[in-house]
C-alpha cells in the first residue's frame, strides 16, 4: 500500500501548469507540481523565451514573458502548491494511484493534470541563438504587432498552412512579407495558397531555405539559399519568423495516455479528460490550433475544475 498519496500532480509549469496549479490550491486540494527544467527549453514554458508580452490581458503596456511566468508562479505557490524544479522521466498511469518520477523525486497522486506545452522547430543556423528573440521569432501571432517589426520588411520560413497564417497576418503590420519555401510548390490548403499568391504584400520565395540571419544585435536582414542553384541571396528584412512546426513534449507519456500522429494529446471532445479517467491535459501539449499564453491558462483553468470534480465524485478529495 502506498503511503502520502497527494491529490493531485501537475506535470509541466507555464501558463496551463500554473493556472491549474491556481485552482488547485484554492481548492485546497494541495497540488504538487514537477515545473520542468530542461524539457522544452526551460520551467515556464515558451513565455520564458519570448522578450515582450502585449497580447496577455490586464497588462496594457506589455509585459516580459519571464516576469509574467514569475507571476504565474508566485500566485500558485502562494495557494499552497508544492514545486520541484525538475523534468518527470517516468510515468505509471496503469495503476492507481498515479505514480509520477523525475531522477530525484518520487510522486503518487489520485488525479494527473499534464500540461507540458510544446517546443517550437527550429533551424540552428548559426546567428539563430544570438538573434532569438532580437528579431527572430516562432510566433508571428505573439510578437509581429511589436513597434520594431511595424512597417519594415518580414519573412516568414515555411509553406503549410501556419506558414501561410502567419505570413497574412504579418502583412497588417510589416511593408512587405517574403515567404520561403524550399519547394516550388505550398504545401498549405487551396484556400490558403490561394490566400498568399494573391496578396500583393506577399513575395514567394522559392526553392529556397534560410542560410542565416543577418544582424549584430538585432536582425537586420535574411541570407537565403536557393536549394537548386545554391546561390545565397541577402534579403533585408527586420524580423524573421519560423513556421516550421511544434514539438509536443510527450515523449514520457507514449504508451500511457492515446496521443495523435503528431505527437499531441488526445483529449475527449468539449473537455480536458484523456483517455484515462482521472488524467486531464491543458495548454500547447494537446492544443496545436492556438497556441496562445490566454488559452493556454484558460484549459488549465477547465483542467482544475475537472479534476476537482472527478476527486469530489470519487470521494477522494
Amino acid at each position: 500500500m502506498v503511503n502520502n498519496v497527494r491529490n493531485i500532480v501537475i506535470i509541466g509549469s507555464g501558463p496551463a501548469g500554473h493556472t491549474a496549479a491556481i485552482y488547485c490550491g484554492r481548492a485546497n486540494l494541495a497540488p504538487f507540481m514537477f515545473e520542468g527544467y530542461m524539457l522544452g527549453g526551460s520551467a515556464g514554458g515558451q513565455l520564458t523565451t519570448t522578450t515582450e508580452v502585449e497580447n496577455y490581458p490586464g497588462f496594457p503596456e506589455g509585459i516580459g514573458g519571464p516576469e509574467l511566468m514569475q507571476l504565474f508562479r508566485k500566485q500558485a505557490l502562494r495557494f499552497g502548491t508544492e514545486m520541484v524544479q525538475e523534468d518527470a522521466v517516468e510515468v505509471d498511469f496503469s495503476r492507481r494511484p498515479f505514480r509520477v518520477k523525475s531522477e530525484k523525486t518520487e510522486v503518487f497522486a489520485h488525479a494527473a493534470i499534464i500540461a507540458t506545452g510544446a517546443t517550437a522547430k527550429r533551424m540552428s543556423v548559426p546567428s539563430e541563438e544570438r538573434l532569438w528573440n532580437n528579431g527572430m521569432s516562432a510566433c508571428a501571432v505573439c510578437d509581429g504587432a511589436l513597434p520594431f517589426f511595424r512597417n519594415q520588411p518580414l519573412m516568414v520560413i515555411g509553406g503549410g498552412d501556419t506558414a501561410c497564417e502567419e505570413a497574412s497576418y504579418l502583412t497588417k503590420f510589416g511593408s512587405k512579407v517574403y515567404l520561403v519555401h524550399r519547394r516550388d510548390e505550398l504545401r498549405a490548403s487551396k484556400i490558403m495558397r490561394e490566400r498568399v499568391l494573391k496578396d500583393p504584400k506577399i513575395e514567394m520565395v522559392w526553392d529556397s531555405v534560410l542560410a542565416d540571419a543577418v544582424g549584430e544585435n538585432y536582425v537586420v536582414g535574411a541570407r537565403v539559399q536557393n536549394v537548386k542553384t545554391r546561390k545565397e541571396t541577402e534579403i533585408p528584412v527586420a524580423g524573421i519568423f519560423y513556421a516550421i512546426g511544434h514539438t509536443p513534449n510527450t515523449q514520457v507519456f507514449k504508451g500511457q495516455i492515446n496521443l495523435a500522429e503528431n505527437g499531441y494529446i488526445v483529449v475527449n471532445p468539449g473537455t480536458q479528460q484523456t483517455n484515462i479517467e482521472g488524467v486531464f491535459a491543458a495548454g500547447d501539449v494537446h492544443d496545436h490550433k492556438y497556441r496562445q499564453a490566454v488559452t493556454a491558462a484558460g484549459t488549465g483553468c477547465a483542467a482544475a475544475l475537472e479534476a476537482e470534480r472527478w476527486l469530489s465524485e470519487k470521494r477522494i478529495a
